[in-house]
C-alpha cells in the first residue's frame, strides 16, 4: 500500500511493486527526470510517447493526423499504456506521460491500475520556455532559434497549458516543484517525496560525492506551434 503523510505531502513506499506515473506540461522535464528517477530506484523507465511511436510504427504527429479528434487519438494511444502495463517488466517502473496523461482514455487506464502513484512536476513558465525543443512530423529534432516575438508567443502558450491541465493534475498523489533544480536535484526531490526516511538516508550515503549536472535540456514535444494535448 501507499501511506500518505498529511503534514509533509509525501508518499511512503511500503510495498514491493510500484508504478510511478510522471505528469506535467510539455517540456517540464518528465523524460529527463523520469529516466534519472528510475535509475535511483532501480526501476524500468518508459517514455509513453516513445512507446506509442514504437507500437504504431509511426510518429506521434502522423498518428494524430489519422484521427479526427483528440479524443479518438487519446483512446488509441491509451491502448499503448495498457500494453506497457501488461509487460512483466512494468511492475516496478517510472512512466513519463504526455500532458494529457491524466485525462480521457489515459486516465481510465491509470485509475484502474494497481500500485499506481502519480507525481506531477511543476516549474515556472520561464524555465519551461528555456527547455522547449522542436520536432518535425517524423519526430526528428529541429533546430529553431526563436525571435523575441516567438518567445513571447510560446511563453503565453506555456502559461495556457499550465492553466488548461491544472485541473487534471490535481489527480496526482504528489506535486513536486522543481524550480531551479538540476536533473539530479529534481529526480532526488521526487524520490525523497516517495521514500521513507531510513531508505532515503541509505541511498544518499551511497551517492555521496556524485557530481551533479549543471545544465540540462528536456525534449518536450512542440510541433508546428501546437500544444500537445
Amino acid at each position: 500500500m501507499i501511506a500518505s503523510s498529511a503534514r509533509t505531502g509525501t508518499v511512503l513506499i511500503e510495498r514491493c511493486n510500484m508504478r510511478i506515473f510522471l505528469a506535467g506540461v510539455s517540456c517540464v522535464g518528465k523524460t529527463t527526470i523520469g529516466a534519472q528517477l528510475a535509475g535511483l530506484l532501480e526501476y524500468r523507465f518508459f517514455d509513453l510517447d516513445v512507446e506509442t511511436e514504437r507500437f504504431f510504427g509511426t510518429s506521434i504527429e502522423r498518428l494524430r493526423n489519422r484521427h479526427l479528434t483528440s479524443h479518438d487519438f487519446h483512446l488509441a494511444a491509451s491502448q499503448v499504456l495498457k500494453h506497457v502495463l501488461s509487460r512483466d517488466d512494468s511492475y516496478n517502473c517510472v512512466i513519463a506521460l504526455p500532458p494529457s496523461g491524466l485525462l480521457g482514455g489515459y486516465w481510465k487506464v491509470i485509475n484502474d491500475t494497481r500500485d499506481a502513484t502519480i507525481v506531477v512536476l511543476r516549474d515556472t513558465p520561464e524555465n519551461i520556455l528555456n527547455r522547449i525543443a522542436f520536432y518535425d512530423i517524423d519526430s526528428r529534432p529541429v533546430q529553431k532559434n526563436l525571435t523575441d516575438r516567438e518567445k513571447g508567443l510560446y511563453f503565453r502558450e506555456v502559461k495556457r497549458d499550465i492553466a488548461y491541465f491544472s485541473r487534471s493534475f490535481r489527480r496526482a498523489h504528489v506535486s513536486v516543484d522543481i524550480t531551479g533544480c538540476s536533473p539530479n536535484e529534481a529526480s532526488r526531490k521526487v524520490r525523497d517525496a516517495l521514500t521513507p526516511t531510513p531508505l532515503k538516508d541509505q541511498s544518499e550515503a551511497s551517492e555521496h560525492g556524485l557530481q551533479r549536472c549543471k545544465r540540462w535540456s528536456s525534449p518536450g514535444r512542440r510541433k508546428h506551434g501546437r500544444r500537445d494535448r
